[in-house]
């Protein structure tokens, strides 16, 4: 079982909006994070989870890829569809596999979107919701 940490929470209101960087966050389940634009019901692409170790790999500053969650210790990009990733004492997210960098990541930085290729994080619905916060526990079933 792998585990880890939160280091930073974002959302962003639309398509184009910064994200905005939180401390706490409310996950709904089924829906996403409350008051993201990816947040909607059935969704697959429901939340954005990166690890912090690659961000710094490439030098980049956690939210800057548009991740929703920053995680420490935990190898993200080895995660497969369908594990579990319990965040905190009551949220859990499953896995829906690999997040593809689009050309977005090349505004962010030239040559970014191909560097990205297999690593830019794994998206994920939220099976149960509730509370979590930067600094709380995380941890992946196989």
């Amino acid at each position: 079982m792998h585990t880890g940490t939160v280091v930073a929470i974002h959302v962003r209101s639309g398509s184009r909006e910064p994200m905005q960087s939180l401390q706490q966050a409310v996950a709904i389940s089924n829906m996403g994070l409350q008051g993201d634009h990816k947040a909607k019901s059935d969704s697959l692409r429901q939340v954005l989870v990166m690890d912090k170790e690659t961000l710094d790999s490439l030098d980049l500053v956690p939210g800057i890829i548009r991740e929703n969650i920053t995680l420490q210790g935990i190898p993200v990009a080895s995660l497969q569809p369908e594990q579990i990733i319990f965040v905190g004492d009551e949220v859990t997210l499953e896995v829906t596999g690999p997040c593809e960098p689009c050309y977005r990541m090349d505004e962010i930085r030239e040559g970014l979107r191909d560097i990205l290729q297999g690593c830019r994080g794994t998206l994920a619905v939220v099976l149960n919701g509730g509370t979590f916060q930067t600094g709380d526990n995380v941890k992946v079933e196989p």
